[in-house]
């Protein structure tokens, strides 16, 4: 398989790949990839069970209502990363953090796999929030039956949102 750079960014690169996958036998395709190192997000819950969430805006869609989340860093574990985003964006640190599901959100084009766990046991963290230069972040807090309200009716759209609060819902019935 050939593999050709389109660009390399900050966060994600693109390759073009040409060739057959699996062999001489199977046929000749041309994808467009883009490579992302994967990212963790956690479906956090305050000592009210709440669900922590963070508002931001998130360009070109606009303000967006979310589970905590980043990208890994090179080298970086989902576990440790997941902690730093939570401390980060939110200002809290978890006393158990346990994995809950792992997905590909655009499993066509990118090689992008997000990481989700369960945080409980949530503490404020020393120093406090710290979002990166280029976030401007607002913590809010909902019940697990309104977040999950908030999908049905439309009113959350991020895939990472959906696929933690979904899956957490379908594990404690």
């Amino acid at each position: 398989m050939r593999k050709r750079n389109i660009y390399d960014g900050k966060v994600i690169n693109v390759r073009v790949y040409e060739g057959r996958p699996r062999g001489p036998a199977s046929k000749r395709i041309r994808r467009e990839i883009v490579e992302h190192p994967g990212a963790a997000a956690m479906l956090a819950f305050d000592d009210d069970g709440r669900v922590v969430l963070v508002e931001q805006d998130r360009f070109p869609h606009g303000p967006t209502l979310e589970i905590p989340a980043g990208t890994l860093e090179r080298g970086e574990e989902p576990l440790e990363c997941a902690k730093r985003e939570l401390r980060e964006e939110t200002g809290f640190a978890a006393g158990s953090m346990k994995r809950l599901v792992s997905f590909y959100p655009s499993i066509g084009y990118s090689t992008e796999i997000i990481h989700c766990f369960v945080a409980t046991k949530l503490r404020p963290a020393p120093g406090g929030q710290s979002p990166d230069d280029d976030e401007d972040i607002t913590v809010r807090r909902v019940s697990l039956k309104r977040l999950l309200q908030m999908i049905r009716t439309g009113r959350i759209r991020d895939s990472k949102t959906i696929c933690a609060a979904l899956a957490y819902a379908s594990k404690s019935g």
